[in-house]
């Protein structure tokens, strides 16, 4: 009788283990259903890259200061026949609403960036829901398209500031190429962090007001051009239902 109770003890930690598993593998709902049945927080992510065999890659700029080079990029992506995305900071719509609207007239997608670029992390959730409502309001006053992405200022983020993002509609993204174009690096070593860093599915931030952006936006668009890439907005690259992504930030199709 002792043997068969402790065989069966055995077994109920066995299956609870494997449910325990499953659950810690599924991101986003699988991460939330962990948290109700063991009681802990588990970490969600933003998408940092996407799971593809596709040989694409995406190009961001943020903009919170400056737009004096905008509409040379716009030049040079016209020029090379692709498209990227902007994620425009609140105020900077309001200082620059023409230039916004040319953004949008060149077919280049929008996401937000919040509305005043605060590290969102020390927000609460009504005041987080205020900055991105905000924010999407100005955008799409301006371009009369749905916002459907969001990028934390300084790449910071928790649960709650994912969380607020997802309720309104949004996927919150990262990046996994980052060229340092804010340091004021030449156009060559942008270049180069992206050339030795990128692959499929890769997400390469960059920003729009940099000492080299326009030279090294030429250069890297010319060098993933030879490797063989397309190059793409994050909105024509991420999945936008039926995914997880793992702990990595890999966005992987359902």
């Amino acid at each position: 009788m002792h043997f068969a109770v402790v065989k069966s003890r055995t077994i109920k930690i066995v299956i609870a283990m494997i449910i325990v598993c499953v659950l810690l593998a599924v991101s986003f709902s699988g991460a939330r259903l962990a948290e109700v049945f063991f009681g802990y927080s588990t970490r969600l992510v933003p998408v940092y890259s996407v799971d593809t065999d596709e040989k694409q890659v995406a190009i961001s700029f943020d903009a919170a200061w400056g737009a004096d080079k905008t509409e040379g990029i716009l030049e040079i992506l016209k020029e090379y026949d692709v498209t990227a995305t902007f994620f425009l900071v609140g105020f900077w719509v309001d200082e620059y609403p023409e230039t916004v609207k040319k953004i949008d007239d060149a077919g280049i997608e929008i996401g937000t960036h919040s509305n005043n670029h605060p590290d969102m992390v020390k927000l609460d959730a009504s005041t987080i829901k205020s900055e991105l409502t905000s924010s999407i309001e100005k955008i799409e006053k301006i371009t009369n398209k749905k916002v459907e992405l969001f990028r934390p200022p300084f790449g910071s983020y928790n649960n709650t500031l994912i969380e607020e993002a997802e309720k309104l509609g949004l996927i919150t993204i990262q990046w996994d190429v980052d060229t340092l174009d804010w340091k004021g690096l030449s156009a060559a070593d942008m270049c180069s962090r992206v050339t030795k860093s990128v692959k499929n599915g890769s997400i390469v931030l960059m920003h729009n007001n940099s000492d080299n952006i326009l030279d090294g936006l030429r250069m890297i668009l010319d060098r993933l051009k030879m490797q063989g890439y397309k190059i793409t907005s994050i909105g024509q690259l991420v999945y936008k239902n039926n995914f997880t992504i793992d702990r990595n930030g890999v966005q992987h199709q359902a």
